[in-house]
């Protein structure tokens, strides 16, 4: 398979399965009425900055997939990818903030892991994450401080 059509599969699956969990994990009623510290965005940003994400996940996936597909880094691609599709529903749909927090922390070692082992072999790939850093440390952040206030 070639890198266009590995990407095509990828962006398929990542933003297709992150896209059916974000449409049936919503933040409905319980969300609204958390306590939430003040640098909680409006809802309206989570959906355009997942998007934009999950393209960036999918195609560091397909470059890793490509040039290592036994590796270390592909093993932690998919681990983050499990974090990643379990997050929504341990939150939004089970209202475990606890539980939420710990799938997120390990989703950010997970990420940091995959930065990390990619570095030297896929700069590309590891750079591909720099922004699903930022945004799951800010996450990570941000439910903490849900667990806290509530």
């Amino acid at each position: 398979m070639g890198i266009y059509a590995r990407a095509a599969l990828f962006l398929l699956v990542v933003v297709g399965i992150g896209f059916a969990i974000g449409s049936t994990n919503l933040p409905g009623g319980w969300y609204a009425g958390l306590t939430k510290p003040p640098f909680n965005p409006p809802n309206w940003v989570f959906a355009p900055a997942w998007s934009v994400i999950y393209v960036l996940i999918a195609l560091a996936g397909a470059r890793t997939s490509e040039r290592a597909p036994h590796s270390a880094g592909m093993l932690l691609w998919a681990a983050q990818m499990l974090f990643n599709f379990a997050w929504s529903p341990v939150f939004f749909t089970w209202h475990r903030t606890d539980v939420a927090l710990a799938v997120i922390v390990a989703m950010l070692l997970t990420i940091i892991g995959f930065i990390v082992e990619r570095w030297q072999t896929d700069r590309v790939a590891a750079a591909l994450f720099l922004p699903y850093l930022a945004w799951v440390a800010f996450a990570t952040l941000l439910n903490a401080s849900i667990f806290f206030l509530n």
